[in-house]
């Protein structure tokens, strides 16, 4: 009975409750899918710095049944890991399910997912970034052309200022008249 395994202090169940739209046993629950990636790799008690200093690379969390279809688990993968790499901390892949759960607002979702459509990460979803993401969605089903005529639609509808690309302003204006945009935009704990 007494040998029950710390995963995390009380200070960082604490933290993490804090710091997320989880409770203390979604966190867990968190934890031990994570550790289901690589448990050769994941000690069962991150109580030191484990938590925000082990590193599982990208191509192991993309094979997350959630991420493995994803045209865009690479990218989701690059936003979440605190460097940019791709390579997940526990802490980087608690933020992430944390933006992708039920209890996330929807401001905080449409600004991930924006920085997910910023392929370039210049704070804008311009022509490039656009046609990169059709691409990626349609599998190479469309033509260049097809591909072109998407990308001047997109801009058509959502682009308020007539700037040639997406600020987060005119992303979010689109997301929030998006009535699935809450659902798909979701991972179940």
């Amino acid at each position: 009975m007494g040998n029950k395994v710390v995963t995390f202090t009380e200070q960082q169940l604490e933290d993490y409750q804090d710091c997320t739209f989880f409770t203390r046993k979604e966190i867990l629950r968190v934890f031990k899918r994570f550790r289901e990636v690589n448990p050769e790799l994941i000690p069962k008690s991150m109580t030191e710095n484990q938590a925000h200093t082990i590193v599982v690379p990208a191509n192991e969390i993309e094979k997350l049944p959630e991420l493995r279809e994803n045209p865009f688990k690479r990218r989701i993968c690059e936003v979440f890991s605190h460097d940019g790499s791709g390579n997940l901390t526990f802490e980087d892949f608690l933020d992430m399910m944390s933006v992708f759960s039920e209890a996330a607002p929807r401001d905080i979702k449409a600004w991930y997912a924006f920085r997910i459509y910023d392929l370039d990460d210049d704070m804008y979803i311009g022509r490039g970034d656009l046609l990169q993401a059709a691409r990626l969605l349609t599998r190479g089903q469309l033509t260049a052309r097809e591909l072109q005529d998407v990308v001047s639609s997109v801009l058509d509808e959502a682009d308020l200022d007539a700037d040639q690309r997406l600020s987060f302003m005119d992303f979010e204006h689109v997301v929030v008249r998006a009535p699935d945009f809450l659902s798909t935009f979701h991972i179940r704990v």
